[in-house]
């Protein structure tokens, strides 16, 4: 199942340099495991804030709970969380990408009529 996430990082103004560090280090790598696991599927920043916008693969909420919490700065994120359903367009898209060659879409450019 899909989820997207939206995070905002509340790491108080008055952490030492040298925490923020070692725990920007702890996230990058974390995440890094969760790209090679399949379950975070793609991240984006939000510009002009200390956000984040991530699509995950997960069984359940609880497996989405569980990965969420494993990561350094859990105890600072403020979560957002809305399941994803399947829309029957991408039936259609997907169809069409075969019949004309697989085209990645990753960067959110789209040729395909809506």
């Amino acid at each position: 199942m899909e989820w997207l996430v939206r995070t905002h990082n509340r790491l108080p103004a008055d952490t030492p340099a040298a925490e923020r560090e070692r725990l920007r280090a702890a996230e990058r790598g974390r995440a890094m495991e969760l790209r090679a696991e399949g379950v975070l599927r793609k991240l984006w920043r939000t510009p002009g804030s200390t956000g984040t916008v991530a699509l995950y693969e997960c069984r359940d909420a609880t497996h989405l709970h569980d990965v969420l919490s494993s990561l350094p700065v859990f105890p600072w994120l403020e979560v957002s969380v809305e399941p994803l359903a399947t829309h029957p367009q991408e039936a259609h898209a997907a169809a069409l990408a075969a019949a004309h060659g697989s085209h990645d879409h990753s960067e959110g450019y789209d040729d395909q009529p809506v």
